[in-house]
């Protein structure tokens, strides 16, 4: 039994510091914005900065890298990103299809360029 816990203690932390307290945000958001008009300022000013600071995330991931993800070349980062967009696009404005060929520009270019 020792022998799990010590296996799976670094995977508790970080449900318990990195998940847990954000979905408490998440849920609170949800309760307070019930009956809230999606056409005022203040949901489209919310809505409109969480869209700027996903933008800069993501900027910043492609740009400044670090970790295993700064050993793919610039150019393969930036074409994955646009490629995934385009499939958003392509696909009826999909998440989950942009996400998807996005990633797989990202390996497939990491993986022939890297070897």
């Amino acid at each position: 039994m020792n022998a799990v816990i010590a296996e799976l203690w670094p995977y508790l932390v970080l449900v318990m510091v990195g998940f847990l307290p954000n979905e408490i945000w998440r849920a609170l958001g949800l309760v307070l914005a019930r009956g809230l008009n999606e056409d005022s300022q203040m949901v489209v000013l919310a809505r409109a900065l969480a869209t700027a600071i996903l933008a800069g995330v993501i900027a910043k991931l492609i740009l400044f890298s670090s970790g295993a993800l700064a050993n793919i070349p610039l150019a393969v980062r930036v074409t994955a990103a646009v490629c995934g967009f385009l499939a958003f696009l392509a696909v009826k404005r999909t998440v989950f299809a942009g996400v998807v060929v996005g990633e797989a520009v990202l390996l497939a270019g990491g993986y022939f360029l890297l070897h």
